[in-house]
């Protein structure tokens, strides 16, 4: 069995259907990166195929976009991998991730195969939102929104992950993580990330300078070397002027929680503002929003960056 802490309700509730025998045949999963989208719908097409051992199944079809967007050809592609025998016996399971990444032309394309699927077939999208999806594909599916996980659910993860760690950096990993715990292992393994962190820290040191160029040096690294960790690098800047915030208010090093950059923080409170760090909040949120309504990245990351000095 797959081990999948959080999400029991949604969870129990779609075995129950699956035992019942009155599963519907699409169905989409929303939750933001790294929350366990791809742990509960495999865990749904296993009960389906009624599998225990948690392993790859040839009528379990995993289809992950490896372009910028899933369109026309794509979804004709997988329309005709549902068109075809289950393998083994007489289900299949069709797991889509990066579901926000369908084209309007492409979710057309689908909406007659999800409502009327081939006898056995399951239709499992996932995505991180449910704005950008069509109103007659979410009429055709039961949607399921998986929240954070509670703090009690993120400690038994954590530990079950990482069993050696120490408080303060448990108090780290549940602070930033906001209880996703794909954010706990990027944090702890992800080299990537690493840079991230270092990266996110230089931006703020810098944007003090009100130089524009700084805006151009951090817009060139970002979009060529970052290009795939947008939301990564907000998450980051918001968990270390939660730091900078506290600190400068409290003045103990102790409520710090990247104690790894503690003499960074502290610096960075004596040189900026309170109006400075909300705005900077305000910066992050406004770009979050965007980036969920699909405005072009790199421009909203420029604009991020240009608000950021400014502020």
């Amino acid at each position: 069995m797959i081990n999948i802490i959080g999400h029991q309700g949604i969870r129990e509730t779609l075995n129950k259907s699956v035992i019942k025998d009155t599963l519907s045949h699409g169905h989409l999963i929303v939750g933001e990166d790294g929350v366990g989208k791809s742990l509960v719908a495999k865990e749904l097409a296993m009960n389906i195929l009624n599998k225990t051992i948690d392993k790859d199944y040839a009528d379990i079809i995993d289809f992950r976009c490896t372009g910028k967007s899933i369109g026309v050809d794509d979804i004709r592609n997988i329309i005709e991998e549902i068109n075809k025998k289950p393998f083994e016996e007489d289900k299949k399971v069709i797991i889509l991730h990066n579901g926000d990444d369908i084209t309007v032309q492409g979710q057309n394309a689908f909406l007659k195969t999800i409502e009327e699927p081939p006898k056995g077939v399951y239709i499992i999208i996932l995505c991180e939102s449910d704005k950008g999806i069509l109103d007659t594909i979410k009429s055709r599916c039961q949607i399921h929104k998986l929240n954070s996980l509670t703090d009690e659910e993120m400690k038994t993860y954590i530990k079950n992950k990482f069993s050696s760690i120490d408080d303060a950096t448990m108090r780290t990993l549940l602070a930033f993580s906001e209880g996703i715990p794909g954010r706990v292992d990027n944090y702890m393994t992800n080299k990537s990330f690493k840079d991230i962190r270092e990266l996110t820290l230089r931006i703020l040191m810098d944007i003090n300078s009100r130089d524009t160029n700084v805006v151009v040096n951090y817009s060139k690294e970002i979009n060529e070397k970052y290009k795939n960790f947008f939301k990564d690098i907000l998450n980051v800047i918001l968990f270390y002027v939660r730091d900078i915030i506290v600190y400068k208010e409290l003045g103990d090093e102790k409520y710090i929680l990247n104690q790894d950059i503690a003499e960074s923080i502290k610096k960075l409170s004596l040189n900026m503002s309170f109006n400075k760090l909300n705005a900077i909040v305000r910066v992050i949120n406004e770009t979050r929003n965007n980036l969920d309504r699909n405005v072009n990245a790199v421009m909203t990351f420029d604009v991020m960056l240009m608000n950021m000095l400014e502020g």
